[in-house]
């Protein structure tokens, strides 16, 4: 049974896959390989659900873990004012047009994230699911979604469902069904759909209820 914390690692993982991409582009492309600047540039839009999805950790998860973990939470703040200061130094490359630059600014910003996201799932995520009950997980999930602008919530599932795998699909999937209203899950069944093709119907098999 799908749980709060599975959309969190669903996310976290398109991070990572998509970091992975735009950084293996920068490094071709400091090495002279045409034709990647749309891969390149798509870091803007990432960092953008990076900062809504750090917003709300602040604003929803870290709050309950200071009430059952004190002291837990305040490095893991740190490690997002770090990521904003590695996304201004790849932004300020990328607009210089300094290919070699982009390339070392990229690397470091997927190896800084890497190891939040890493601490975040072997240790920070772990207390979250130890001990605060699993009706305030999802209400903190329900904040966390809140910080996703309505209007730019398509753009969110055009970009992560492409970047996770079958059991991340799944498990996203199954949460939405269980929060979201009936006509609201239908609109949203649709952008997945759209996202994802042909892989739509390895969804239907494991999620006959769709």
């Amino acid at each position: 049974m799908a749980e709060p914390i599975d959309a969190i690692r669903a996310i976290h993982n398109a991070f990572r896959n998509d970091l992975e991409r735009i950084d293996a582009a920068a490094l071709d492309s400091a090495r002279r390989k045409e034709g990647l600047d749309a891969t390149i540039g798509r870091f803007r839009f990432f960092n953008e659900v990076l900062v809504w999805h750090a917003h709300g950790e602040e604003l929803a998860i870290f709050p309950l873990l200071d009430n059952v973990a004190p002291l837990v939470a305040e490095a893991y703040v740190k490690d997002h004012r770090g990521l904003d200061f590695a996304y201004d130094t790849l932004s300020k490359s990328y607009s210089a047009h300094d290919l070699l630059q982009t390339a070392r600014a990229t690397a470091a910003f997927r190896f800084h994230l890497n190891i939040h996201l890493d601490k975040e799932d072997t240790h920070l995520y772990r207390i979250f699911k130890d001990r605060v009950s699993l009706p305030e997980q999802g209400k903190a999930l329900g904040i966390m979604s809140s910080t996703v602008p309505k209007e730019r919530f398509p753009e969110l599932v055009g970009w992560m469902f492409p970047l996770i795998g079958h059991d991340d699909r799944e498990n996203m999937i199954r949460i939405w069904q269980m929060v979201m209203p009936a006509p609201t899950f239908a609109g949203v069944k649709e952008l997945i759909k759209k996202a994802i093709g042909s892989d739509w119907a390895e969804l239907t098999r494991r999620i006959p209820t769709l």
